[in-house]
């Protein structure tokens, strides 16, 4: 007798101990989570259960990772009504509702779906994602209720942020208060539909970011990342709904999207398991150009100092404000437009394009199609073509001022209203003055920034000095992807306007050949003139055509 009593109770450990020790992932209306019990993913990736943030004593229904030491929340259920004491319970309804209650009885959360389900499960997917569905639904994606649909401060892989079209539904994130409050704050990041959509930043109500134009492979605001190891990314638009997203290249590793209420920044964070800590991407608005609309109407944004100029063919509205770094009046044209007798255009090279909200856009008609049509309406100030990395058409034109542009080397050109002879005065080269060129002529090289250069040559040392001819002093300089280039930096005193030092820049772009240095581009900076070329470590090229010997020689002739 006192062996079946030994052995009953190490039954009974035992059923206990694996009830304990096994990750359960679902919930169904006949059990109850309570506070101090979890659901985990059935890879162990993430969990759901109580938790209690920073130094508050209040308690909330979060899910975080699971496999990391650091707790990481990237979903919280009660943001704005928190439990006090460990009283709080999980539930669902055999409707399908989900309920958070204390003491069984008041509830401080539930979801608001209609929908109802024969055998509604609760579970906790391996992507994060908390869904309700039916037991017995072979299709696994058939969801009645999802959390990813109620987002709060965190985008993870496979979520989406933007807006279901036919029912009007937002998807969008909203930062914490503080480290020790989930409730929200009034800093948000969603897609906006005035006029094109675009991703926007907000602080209460007012803009603080905006991601640009998508252009079929990027936002024209950021850099274009497709090239990266981590994740890949898309930006959704159909008659359905409109959305971004993004993806996990590689399963093993995680990243996240969180909005830092602190810091008023929408960061990226991948994992470093080798440091064991979140390691920082990328955040937006980075520096002082990301923020919105610096530099006024009209005004071009330039990480440098100063930060602000005119767009080419506006001048300052007030001198003495924009001479003193007030830049909210933006600028105005320095030669009044003429719709009648006719403007013209010219193009601003590689920026992220303006505001959208005045814009109206046209996926079938191509580049020189878009001129003609904006150059009809008095009221178009720019244009540009919208797939320009997949080969396709497409039509912006945006109206009245033009807010918030940045210069950036990997966006894409705008064509911006101007009076007629300010066209012909720029000549830059684009679609013009009503000629029938080419969409697609171009020059074949980069326009490099100016702080781009000085980065490059670390602001023109004498260290990295490699001579000096007529034409001016040549630096060696390395880009931030590595590459090493030599920067003729032209003489100010050449008397050498934009338009000849344009000119000449398309004629030597024409002329390259496999025996002379490849020009990769150039860079115009007020009273500044620099070409950028191919780095040749092997000193000049006629010593390997001609032979030491004979160069030599002709030195010692004084030989031209």
């Amino acid at each position: 007798m006192e062996m079946d009593f030994h052995f009953y109770s190490a039954c009974c450990f035992l059923i206990i101990f694996s009830k304990v020790s096994t990750a359960i992932d679902t919930l169904s209306p006949s059990e109850l989570l309570t506070d101090g019990m979890t659901l985990v993913s059935r890879t162990g990736s993430f969990e759901l259960g109580f938790f209690t943030p920073g130094s508050s004593e209040n308690r909330y229904l979060g899910i975080w990772y699971k496999n990391i030491p650091m707790q990481t929340v990237v979903w919280v259920a009660n943001r704005r009504n928190p439990i006090n004491g460990s009283t709080g319970m999980l539930k669902i309804e055999s409707s399908g509702k989900i309920l958070i209650q204390v003491q069984n009885t008041t509830v401080v959360w539930s979801t608001n779906s209609t929908a109802r389900v024969q055998n509604p499960i609760l579970q906790l997917l391996d992507s994060g994602n908390l869904v309700v569905k039916d037991g017995k639904d072979s299709n696994p994606e058939n969801y009645i209720w999802q959390s990813f649909d109620y987002p709060s401060d965190t985008l993870l892989p496979e979520m989406k942020i933007g807006i279901d079209l036919r029912t009007g539904f937002h998807r969008r994130l909203t930062a914490w208060k503080n480290w020790d409050d989930p409730s929200p704050s009034d800093l948000t990041y969603g897609i906006e539909l005035k006029g094109n959509p675009e991703v926007v930043l907000r602080k209460g109500l007012e803009k603080y970011f905006r991601g640009g134009l998508w252009n079929g492979n990027g936002f024209s605001a950021a850099p274009n990342y497709r090239s990266n190891p981590i994740f890949d990314y898309d930006f959704i638009w159909n008659e359905s709904e409109v959305y971004y997203i993004f993806f996990l290249k590689n399963k093993s590793v995680m990243s996240r999207v969180v909005l830092n209420q602190t810091q008023s920044e929408r960061q990226r964070y991948t994992w470093s398991p080798e440091t064991q800590t979140w390691k920082l991407f990328s955040v937006q608005p980075d520096g002082n150009c990301g923020k919105y609309g610096l530099c006024g109407p009209n005004g071009n944004c330039a990480d440098e100092f100063p930060a602000c100029q005119c767009l080419t063919g506006f001048r300052p509205k007030l001198f003495e404000r924009w001479n003193s770094s007030d830049w909210s009046d933006g600028c105005i044209h320095s030669k009044p437009l003429n719709c009648q007798s006719g403007d013209g255009f010219i193009r601003i090279g590689k920026v992220k394009t303006p505001d959208s909200t005045n814009s109206w856009i046209n996926k079938t008609i191509n580049l020189k199609e878009c001129r003609a049509k904006c150059l009809r309406n008095c009221s178009c100030m720019a244009f540009t073509n919208l797939f320009v990395t997949k080969g396709g058409s497409g039509c912006v034109m945006w109206f009245d001022d033009l807010l918030d542009i940045k210069h950036q080397s990997d966006a894409q050109d705008l064509y911006i209203r101007v009076s007629a002879s300010e066209a012909d005065e720029v000549e830059d080269n684009n679609l013009n003055d009503g000629e029938d060129k080419d969409e697609n002529e171009d020059i074949d090289v980069a326009v490099f920034e100016f702080g781009t250069i000085a980065q490059a040559t670390d602001s023109f040392s004498f260290m990295n000095k490699l001579g000096q001819g007529g034409f001016g002093p040549v630096y060696k300089g390395t880009l931030a992807n590595g590459q090493e280039i030599a920067v003729k930096r032209l003489s100010k005193s050449s008397g050498q306007g934009p338009n000849e030092f344009k000119n000449e820049v398309k004629l030597i772009a024409k002329l390259q050949h496999r025996n002379l240095v490849r020009l990769l581009g150039c860079c115009i900076h007020g009273d500044e003139r620099m070409l950028v070329y191919e780095y040749m470590p092997n000193r000049s090229l006629d010593k390997f055509i001609f032979g030491m010997e004979v160069m030599e020689k002709r030195q010692a002739f004084g030989s031209c």
